[in-house]
């Protein structure tokens, strides 16, 4: 879409398509304060400039990379602020790598574990199932094991 060729300002349909961010969800980042009040037509519809568009594209990629929101907002107004302190970005962005290490972790951990239950488990006719058992909380051993061998992996 070529943006030289709209009349800015654009409604909040455009707005949509231009950001790929839904109207719904454009409303509430300006309800967030994410987004300054936008200006309104005299019938009341929300009216958008380029600044807002790329605002909106901004809080789309921040939350693609996993951004919760309190991030963005602080990411938002370094963005807005031309005298910001680089360190202040990479700090929030080491961060939230971090935070995304252990998540990713604790992931692989959760796969290990069922990896381990379906390989204990027959998959045939027979009722018994050490999947379901694990889930019941009948056979704690297999956690247990899957656990230890995950410490001793990050020994």
């Amino acid at each position: 879409m070529n943006a030289a060729a709209l009349a800015w300002p654009v409604n909040i349909g455009m707005a949509s398509r231009m950001s790929g961010v839904t109207p719904k969800m454009i409303r509430h980042y300006e309800s967030l304060g994410l987004l300054p009040s936008v200006g309104r037509t005299d019938s009341g519809y929300r009216q958008y400039s380029e600044a807002e568009i790329h605002t909106l594209r901004f809080i789309k990629r921040s939350r693609e990379l996993g951004f919760p929101m309190s991030d963005i907002a602080e990411l938002v107004g370094l963005w807005r602020n031309r005298r910001r302190a680089s360190a202040n970005v990479k700090r929030i962005a080491q961060q939230h790598a971090n935070e995304l290490g252990l998540r990713i972790e604790a992931m692989q951990a959760m796969q290990r574990t069922l990896q381990h239950l379906i390989h204990c488990c027959r998959g045939d006719d027979r009722p018994d199932c050490p999947i379901l058992d694990d889930l019941a909380g009948l056979h704690d051993t297999a956690a247990a094991a899957v656990a230890a061998a995950a410490a001793a992996a990050h020994a």
